[in-house]
């Protein structure tokens, strides 16, 4: 039977209500890590070094999708809780035109842009050129991948998480399959991990769009109905923590990249790489489990349920505490074999590779926290203290960390720059939890 938002959650009903967002969020993410696989082992480091450059632009752009998923959901379900059925249907609707009508537009700027930025991250000769085919591939499929990022919280809020597994995992079997055809098969490098990444997306976001179309059990349908700014913006704000967060990353990478190239060389671009794919399976789990909330969030707080929004703090945290020290654990021990999956071909590489996984992934004891806290907030339909929590830890202290940190201890201390900026980051999530707590009583 399925699990109702207005239920009381316990332990084993909030890991099984969110395990398939969980599952959505680490499918997603297996995109770029699929096709690191295959390129950097079919198609050569420039080619893997392209990916990098290139991949937190694409994602940037999809955090539309984040945006309106996470603020539409929550906002959705808050009218839910107050049992506003007929207008939560009008919103969602209403949200779903306007995620095609962005990604359209989105597409073209992208297509444009994605040579000047490459340029701008300190690509050049073959790399660039292979960046920017790998890059308008993708920009093409981009409206199916905002319309898929969101669905992964709509699917939630619908009570249908099981569906959103199933279009996810039906969606990363077809990149996987159609990356061995035109990566390995037909010799398409790193055009072929595009247009398999694209037409996996693609899938990703219409099945869903399908089965909201047709008539269906839930609260959610897409219905004929006009864009109204207010709700959009409503929306667009709740969501914004997602969103900025999602971008932040993203131009964290891409900073990321553009030091590495200037201090380490392509090397340190690839390793770098690297490490992000471990953390996409990490990123995976915490922003799933914490997105998977929102909507719990949302209702519980629609409905005044104050007891209820204790509980889901409470538990989050112990959540949260555990999954980051099994995280950390396993990623110190794994890290061999991780870089020899990558490139073992390549002894330096290898051994840099090693070390960058240690030093960096230091930042998941502190980083979860972090997450779930900027996603209770959206939740709790308070869009902006979740950006202030989102931004702050990104674009502030991750970005400031990344320029300043080498200039002060060196180029060796890069790795560790973004454990610095988590740890400052959670003492202002603490100070905003206490500045709050009165208004929201989750504690």
């Amino acid at each position: 039977m399925a699990i109702k938002l207005s239920e009381h959650f316990n332990y084993t009903k909030l890991l099984k209500f969110t395990i398939p967002t969980i599952v959505m969020m680490i499918l997603t993410t297996v995109y770029g890590v699929v096709d690191g696989t295959f390129v950097s082992n079919f198609a050569g480091k420039d080619s893997l070094a392209a990916v990098n450059i290139i991949w937190p632009m694409i994602t940037m752009f999809g955090s539309v999708g984040i945006m309106i998923g996470s603020g539409g959901s929550a906002l959705i379900s808050k009218k839910l809780g107050e049992s506003k059925k007929q207008l939560a249907v009008k919103y969602f609707s209403m949200l779903i035109y306007f995620e095609v009508i962005v990604g359209i537009i989105l597409s073209i700027i992208g297509i444009f842009i994605v040579k000047p930025l490459a340029i701008l991250m300190g690509a050049e000769n073959n790399i660039l050129e292979l960046g920017v085919s790998y890059g308008r591939i993708l920009c093409i499929s981009l409206t199916a991948f905002i319309l898929q990022n969101s669905f992964q919280s709509f699917l939630i809020a619908a009570e249908r998480p099981k569906l959103g597994l199933l279009c996810s995992v039906i969606a990363g079997v077809i990149n996987m399959i159609l990356d061995f055809l035109l990566i390995y098969v037909f010799k398409l490098g790193i055009k072929g991990a595009a247009i398999a990444t694209g037409i996996s997306q693609c899938f990703g976001g219409i099945l869903p769009l399908i089965f909201f179309m047709s008539k269906n059990s839930t609260n959610y349908r897409l219905v004929i109905t006009g864009l109204q700014i207010k709700p959009i913006l409503k929306a667009c704000s709740n969501g914004l923590s997602g969103m900025a967060l999602a971008m932040s990353v993203s131009l964290v990478n891409m900073l990321y990249n553009f030091q590495l190239l200037r201090l380490i060389g392509p090397g340190g671009v690839i390793s770098y790489g690297i490490v992000q794919y471990i953390i996409f399976f990490t990123y995976g789990f915490l922003s799933g489990y914490s997105n998977g909330n929102i909507p719990i969030v949302s209702f519980h707080y629609g409905a005044q349920n104050d007891d209820e929004i204790k509980n889901l703090f409470k538990r989050g945290i112990v959540i949260i505490c555990i999954a980051s020290i099994i995280f950390f654990g396993l990623t110190e021990a794994l890290a061999p074999i991780v870089a020899t999956i990558f490139v073992g071909y390549d002894e330096e590489l290898y051994k840099m590779t090693v070390h960058a996984i240690r030093i960096y992934y230091t930042f998941i004891l502190v980083g979860g926290y972090n997450s779930f806290t900027s996603a209770f907030f959206t939740g709790l339909n308070n869009g902006k203290i979740a950006a202030i929590i989102a931004v702050s830890r990104t674009i502030i202290f991750d970005g400031g960390s990344i320029l300043v940190l080498p200039l002060i201890f060196g180029k060796k201390c890069i790795w560790i720059t973004v454990t610095f900026a988590e740890s400052i980051s959670l003492l202002i999530a603490i100070a905003l939890l206490l500045l709050k707590r009165k208004k929201y009583h989750y504690f």
